[in-house]
């Protein structure tokens, strides 16, 4: 095992920009200070080649202009919240619309553009970089004086830890996760469509036009439906695109879509299962959150990535672990309301095998 650390790049600040580069076993991981973000993910295949299986850029002036948040950890609230407003104990609050008239990903400055204090240990079974940021009371619109403590390593049995940690000293929603970008072939080598997907869950969030929840949860399996939401078998990704064209008025073809996990919220259980047939590497998810949005890339346009590579539509997938999207407007779901007296604390594992 092996812990690394070097100057990433400066900000227009002057404040500098660490990169850390975890090695355990056959993996190699590298995250950046700005927006604790997962910068590399080395992984082996069985042709005995090693790639780079997350998209990203080759320095720091791509995570500086973000778009499209690649790698980053997103918060105070991941996903969309309808209308960029909530009401909590008889107050309503606004929020940033950086999302039309609605906010994604936390508003104008998210987590993912904030530089976080990071220090580097290690522990029996692997390495690991503990991130920290405070967010003040009224940051974005939200209530409460917020400490996040986002912890990310490597093991020795080939698994990626996701650990996330929050307590707010007044209620308010809390949503931490991370938006990396897949590609188990490696990052710049086609489209993934071809990667075959099994989801542990039953149903999945609906949404309308707009990508914002009716308050519905629909199964993935019933009468009369193409079956394009049905991944409770393995099939590949883009097996069934033509059915989620036009599905509730939202574009497509392409996934963006929060799955409801089975089992009980809190433990650790299985999520998602991904095997790339090309390369042989497959991925299985683990996780304490209540769902995990399902995305395909479908507004990727083009950035220019690591080598030249260029990343397009569905070219990358997230697995984004969470809670359920606008929940904060809608009881029925899981509570994302967390504070003094409940702390956040949500737990994901992602691990590797070729």
């Amino acid at each position: 095992m092996k812990i690394s650390k070097k100057t990433f790049g400066v900000l227009a600040s002057g404040k500098k920009v660490r990169l850390y580069t975890l090695k355990a076993g056959d993996l190699s991981l590298s995250i950046s200070t700005l927006g604790a973000t997962w910068t590399s993910l080395l992984v082996p295949s069985s042709k005995k080649r090693t790639d780079d299986v997350l998209l990203g850029f080759p320095t720091l002036a791509g995570y500086d202009t973000p778009k499209n948040y690649v790698g980053a950890t997103i918060g105070r609230f991941g996903n969309r919240i309808g209308g960029a407003r909530f009401a909590l104990n008889g107050k309503t609050y606004d929020l940033y619309k950086n999302d039309g008239k609605h906010s994604l990903h936390g508003g104008w400055r998210g987590f993912d553009k904030f530089l976080w204090k990071a220090e580097a240990y290690e522990e029996q079974d692997g390495v690991f970089v503990r991130f920290e940021l405070e967010s003040p009371d009224g940051d974005e619109g939200y209530p409460g004086n917020l400490k996040a403590v986002v912890s990310y390593g490597l093991t020795k049995s080939h698994e990626l830890v996701a650990d996330y940690q929050a307590q707010v000293d007044a209620q308010c929603p809390v949503n931490l996760t991370n938006h990396a970008y897949f590609n188990l072939a490696g990052e710049g080598r086609g489209d993934i469509l071809g990667h075959e997907l099994q989801i542990h869950g039953a149903s999945y969030v609906d949404v309308d036009k707009n990508l914002i929840p009716t308050g519905k949860l629909l199964p993935v399996q019933s009468a009369g439906t193409t079956g394009a939401f049905d991944f409770t078998a393995r099939k590949p990704i883009g097996r069934d695109f033509k059915g989620t064209l036009g599905t509730n008025g939202t574009d497509g073809p392409g996934y963006d879509h929060c799955f409801v996990l089975d089992g009980d919220p809190g433990k650790l259980r299985p999520c998602a299962d991904v095997f790339e047939p090309l390369s042989g590497r497959s991925m299985r998810v683990f996780t304490t959150q209540p769902a995990v949005q399902f995305y395909t890339g479908n507004f990727l346009d083009g950035l220019v990535g690591k080598e030249g590579s260029v990343y397009n539509r569905h070219t990358g997938f997230c697995l984004e672990t969470q809670h359920l999207p606008d929940s904060p407007n809608h009881g029925e779901f899981p509570s994302c309301i967390f504070g003094p007296g409940r702390d956040y604390h949500e737990r994901s594992i992602f691990s590797f095998d070729w």
